[in-house]
């Protein structure tokens, strides 16, 4: 189909789903179809449910005439099978959002159904058994973890439609003109309703609307494998990029609760998107940084399905680890359901989760064996294409272990794994560049004895080293840079604005960002010396002195003003104690004193 048609599919989908969405709206009030705020859930207001009907219904009515009008028998078998699960789906949220089935009744149904897909779209007939039962599995698992997903406004509904655009696109080649066109339909439905579903939500879709969408992204990730050349192992990557929101919360969620001793089936604020609220970011941020990642995971799904797109193998692994890493600082924020955060500090994997990140520990050495092996890699991509790469990557294959081991010990030896991630800074990147520098000096050396320096490059050890050293770096940052972003977006911390940006200014800033609990979140600095105005210190902008007091305290929102120079008393004190005042901002003043 032309593009034309398939954004007039779209658009089509997106308008029948909105004024079906109206209709249902209006119905279940009516009938009192509501969901009260209860603890195990987000939401604060009743508010009505049964939303999958309007995007089950858009979707199916406009999926029906395209099976309609497919020219072949043989091109309506993958979407028939899709749609004919997806409805079947749609009929147990049905029955789940009427009768409140059990978990498991739910988990037989998926499994059930995602038996018959297998065998109806012809998985079984093409890979071995062992590939059948995986897919099985795999369809239960993509249902429930976009159920598991509706858990704030706008979240289920808009990362499901990401992955059907996604998927479409990147997918369009293994599943099909006519999938990829249903996929458009069910985006298309999905943007509709996410207008009612958006915060604050006025209609939720329900199980029958999550299960409805899960079942059509399990589907549409298993119709490659009826490929006779499909590859579980790659298409089943590509998948968890376009499905990595879903993947991770229902992992996140899933390992945590077992952490904590706790039912995985019973329901909590404890989600990846509630965490991120605990944070201090709004719920309309979390939301939007959960979109962001399935944004991204899409886009290397799509490069890696184009041609010449194994070169974007190793970002795609980076953008796993970094996926990883959040999940790992996610991990140790309290989620607002207090009693199971304490728990889990409690439990014996909490030294895991505390030490993962700090100490030597087997999870970092293996997360620098993985950046090892994929910056190596990449150094390879970056220098040579084409033939030239066909046989340089020889030498890659048959060094892998040695320099991979020459750079662990070097890393070990630097003092690197006995450094803090969460305090890392400049000194830590001396550490940082002594331990890659060596390692890169160890790894040219090992090339030399063991393989005389045939077929490699010095130039890829060079871009090897830079590259080593910005992952080796970043990932360390990473849980110092995660915290700052926190405290500054929190709405939960005070905006405070300190006066006087010498040494005991700097030194408040710093340690404002390094100790969250203080909940104040410094925006900027006044100071009376012009050396020091209009710059920016510690990335704090020095706004100006005395006359720009006034103009700061409303433009930055502030709540609080810290005096930290002894300078600053007498007539100037009372001034700017009065000009706060009158704006209702606390003054406190900095006292250092060594008992």
């Amino acid at each position: 189909m032309t593009l034309p048609v398939l954004l007039t599919l779209f658009a089509g989908a997106a308008l029948l789903s909105w004024v079906l969405s109206l209709l249902v709206r209006r119905h279940v009030v009516r009938r009192g179809a509501v969901e009260p705020p209860r603890a195990d859930r987000w939401h604060r207001n009743a508010t009505p449910t049964f939303g999958g009907i309007a995007i089950a219904g858009s979707s199916l009515a406009l999926t029906a005439a395209l099976l309609l009008g497919a020219p072949s028998l043989g091109e309506l078998t993958a979407p028939l099978a899709v749609a004919l699960a997806a409805f079947a789906m749609f009929a147990v949220g049905l029955a789940d959002d009427s009768l409140r089935l059990t978990p498991l009744a739910k988990l037989v149904a998926s499994l059930a159904v995602g038996a018959f897909f297998v065998f109806g779209v012809g998985v079984s007939g093409v890979l071995p058994s062992w590939v059948a039962v995986l897919a099985i599995i795999w369809f239960g698992a993509i249902v429930h973890s976009l159920n598991l997903l509706d858990n704030m406004d706008g979240l289920a509904g808009g990362v499901g439609m990401l992955g059907c655009l996604f998927g479409a696109w990147a997918l369009a080649g293994a599943v099909g003109p006519l999938l990829v066109s249903m996929l458009l339909v069910v985006a298309g439905s999905l943007l509709g309703f996410l207008v009612w579903n958006r915060h604050p939500a006025r209609l939720f879709m329900g199980d029958c609307g999550s299960l409805f969408v899960g079942a059509v992204l399990a589907g549409m990730s298993l119709v490659p494998l009826t490929r006779p050349d499909a590859s579980v192992v790659f298409g089943g990557f590509v998948a968890g990029l376009i499905l990595v929101v879903p993947l991770f919360d229902t992992g996140f969620v899933l390992i945590l609760r077992r952490m904590a001793g706790r039912r995985a089936t019973r329901g909590g604020t404890d989600h990846v998107s509630h965490r991120l609220v605990s944070l201090g970011f709004s719920e309309r941020s979390a939301v939007r940084i959960l979109y962001a990642v399935g944004l991204l995971g899409g886009m290397l799904a799509v490069g890696l399905t184009r041609p010449g797109g194994g070169s974007l193998l190793s970002v795609a692994a980076l953008f796993v680890v970094a996926v990883t890493l959040v999940g790992i600082y996610l991990a140790r924020v309290p989620a607002y359901d207090s009693d199971d955060f304490l728990a889990l500090q409690k439990s014996s994997f909490a030294p895991f989760l505390t030490d993962l990140a700090f100490r030597w520990h087997a999870g970092q050495v293996l997360l620098d064996l993985l950046l090892s092996s994929t910056v190596f890699y990449a150094s390879y991509l970056i220098r040579f294409e084409g033939e030239a790469l066909e046989t340089f990557l020889g030498s890659f294959t048959a060094s892998l272990p040695v320099v991979v081991a020459c750079k662990l010990v070097a890393l070990y030896l630097s003092g690197l794994y006995a450094r803090s991630w969460h305090t890392f800074g400049l000194r830590d990147l001396y550490a940082v560049a002594r331990g890659v520098g060596a390692g890169s000096v160890l790894s040219i050396l090992a090339a030399a004895y063991f393989f005389r320096f045939e077929l490699f490059s010095r130039g890829v050890f060079l871009i090897d080293g830079l590259l080593f050293f910005v992952a080796v770096a970043a990932a360390r940052a990473s849980f110092r840079l995660m915290g700052e972003v926190a405290a500054s977006r929190s709405k939960r911390s005070r905006r405070v604005m300190i006066y006087g940006a010498g040494a005991g200014g700097q030194l408040l800033a710093r340690e404002m960002r390094a100790n969250p609990d203080w909940l104040l979140n410094p925006v900027g600095f006044l100071d009376d010396d012009p050396a020091k105005q209009l710059r920016w210190i510690l990335g704090l902008p020095v706004r100006g002195g005395f006359q720009a007091l006034e103009v700061s305290l409303g433009r930055y929102g502030v709540d609080e003003l810290i005096l930290s120079s002894r300078s600053i008393n007498g007539t100037v004190e009372n001034r700017i104690r009065n000009v706060c005042d009158h704006r209702g901002v606390q003054v406190r003043r900095l006292r250092l004193e060594i008992a």
